[in-house]
């Protein structure tokens, strides 16, 4: 051994030493972040503490990366027996931090490394700015079937304004991690909601695995946060048209209301199987709102009522007299006409042009009316003369026939949204000065809300409807007919199941005397 390396023998010891001491004051270590489902998928996330294999508390971190799914993962080297302390967070779309349960930030983690490799599992509950959220949240996340477009985007509309008044293009949904996607928003609690997904448009909308058309869905929502799980089992594919079904003598007419801010709509007239043939013969007339619903499953929002079907049979059977049957088209501001006063205030910012039913029942007294009975041989009297619809319908059909009761006698209440306006239709009932001439079918079904909850309301507000009626002089089973459909739903199907008990009590045969 030359003099030399004799020398340098003690350095090269003490280097290693030196070396292998530094190794076992330092681990190895893998973060591995498991983030929400309703992470976009473009999401820059961070690790931050103060130490420098975090980034150093002036710096923004070290950036995660994505591992697939919601797992994203960072490596680095940190000293060992040490409380070091870090943060998550995003910084891209925009800032977010991680929030806990009920909404407020997460303060910094510690942690104490012991190992020279060691693997820390970090969860984060949800995402928020940097102040918190104390307001209700509703997460949408939303996992599509594999046959999705990669460049497509969802859309969320509903019958709420936050979803658009059910714009099947108007509230978009972002693609978050994982392949699913997602939308976050603020609704009051106890919003009774309905809605679909779609792709951008109602072609486009949400269907079953076998290309079959689905309710909407429904949510009554909370008083905090809550994440809502859909899986869309398909996207709507085309199918060979659906051929109008009309049974009997069908006329339709386009109307436009002589007030600019009512809009043009269509009206579809059933006439009774004898009217061609009984020339001199004058017929009493159901006017019905949702005219698109009522007689043809091409035009209907989800299915029809068969109506049309309905009364045909009844009127050959003499089990109801001949009538002439006019529904009235809705519009995008069906909500509006259809509410006899503005929305309560808790809900007046989603329902701003709310309670204009006084000038839709004006147009249907004083323009559409009068073209009835001029167009065809009606019996223009209000005793003949009738006013049905459901849920909303069936509310604006309880108030006109109280605003008109020399114009319509006869009302088919299905399903009406009583709960509108703290129950106003309530009060207007209570403020009468006494009975009206009005015959009045009410029902409701047992399963029309949103919950257990929601379904007992909705029968105890039919009710309280019933009861302040009798309490005006109403007689139940008279000219009051009060009926609770055990399992019924608020669709289509379940009213056109009840349609030929509301025809029957309304124009019963022999008809009534006048």
């Amino acid at each position: 051994m030359g003099p030399l390396l004799r020398h340098r023998l003690p350095l090269l010891l003490a280097f290693t030493l030196g070396v292998l001491a530094g190794c076992d004051s330092e681990s190895d270590v893998l973060f591995e972040v498991t983030v929400p489902p309703e992470t976009p998928a473009d999401a820059v996330l961070r690790l931050q503490g103060a130490d420098p294999g975090l980034g150093g508390s002036s710096g923004q971190g070290l950036e995660l990366v994505s591992q697939g799914g919601r797992v994203f993962s960072l490596k680095t080297r940190l000293p060992k027996d040490e409380a070091l302390t870090y943060r998550v967070w995003m910084s891209a779309p925009a800032e977010q931090v991680a929030l806990d349960a009920s909404g407020q930030p997460v303060p910094g983690q510690t942690v104490t490394l012991t190992k020279k490799s060691q693997t820390v599992g970090v969860s984060v509950e949800r995402w928020g700015p940097p102040s918190g959220i104390t307001q209700p949240q509703t997460v949408f996340v939303v996992e599509v079937p594999e046959d999705t477009p990669q460049d497509s985007t969802l859309y969320l509309p509903g019958n709420q304004p936050e979803l658009g008044n059910w714009d099947p293009g108007a509230v978009a949904l972002y693609k978050a991690v994982d392949g699913r996607h997602a939308l976050s928003l603020s609704f009051a609690p106890g919003r009774k909601l309905e809605f679909k997904l779609t792709r951008g448009t109602w072609e486009t909308v949400e269907r079953d695995a076998q290309n079959n058309d689905i309710n909407n869905r429904t949510l009554t929502t909370g008083t905090g946060f809550e994440r809502v799980s859909i899986t869309v089992e398909g996207w709507a594919k085309p199918r060979p048209p659906i051929p109008p079904v009309l049974t009997g003598d069908i006329r339709y007419l386009e109307v436009t209301p002589s007030n600019a801010t009512l809009k043009p709509r269509k009206v579809i007239v059933w006439l009774p199987p004898d009217y061609k043939d009984t020339p001199t013969r004058r017929y009493p007339v159901l006017y019905m709102h949702d005219g698109q619903n009522l007689m043809d499953a091409s035009t209907g929002f989800n299915g029809e009522w068969g109506v049309d079907e309905t009364a045909q049979q009844l009127v050959t059977e003499g089990q109801v007299e001949p009538l002439i049957i006019v529904g009235i088209y809705n519009t995008v501001d069906r909500i509006a006409e259809y509410t006899q006063v503005p929305a309560a205030p808790q809900h007046a910012e989603d329902y701003p042009d709310a309670g204009r039913a006084d000038l839709y029942g004006q147009f249907l007294v004083e323009e559409l009316k009068p073209l009835i009975d001029s167009t065809y041989r009606t019996r223009p009297e209000g005793q003949y003369t009738g006013l049905a619809g459901s849920s909303l319908g069936g509310l604006v059909s309880m108030y006109l026939g109280m605003k008109h009761p020399g114009t319509f006698t006869r009302l088919g209440v299905i399903s009406p949204s009583v709960w509108w306006a703290n129950q106003n239709i309530i009060t207007q009932v209570n403020a009468l000065p006494g009975k009206l001439p009005l015959r009045i079918w009410e029902d409701i079904g047992t399963d029309e809300g949103d919950s257990s909850q929601d379904t007992t309301e909705t029968v105890e507000d039919a009710q309280a409807l019933r009861d302040a009626l009798v309490a005006k002089g109403w007689g139940v089973d008279t000219d009051l007919k009060y009926t609770v459909v055990e399992g019924g739903q608020h669709n289509e199907a379940a009213w056109a199941d009840r349609f030929d008990h509301i025809l029957r009590f309304l124009y019963p045969q022999p008809p009534l005397v006048p």
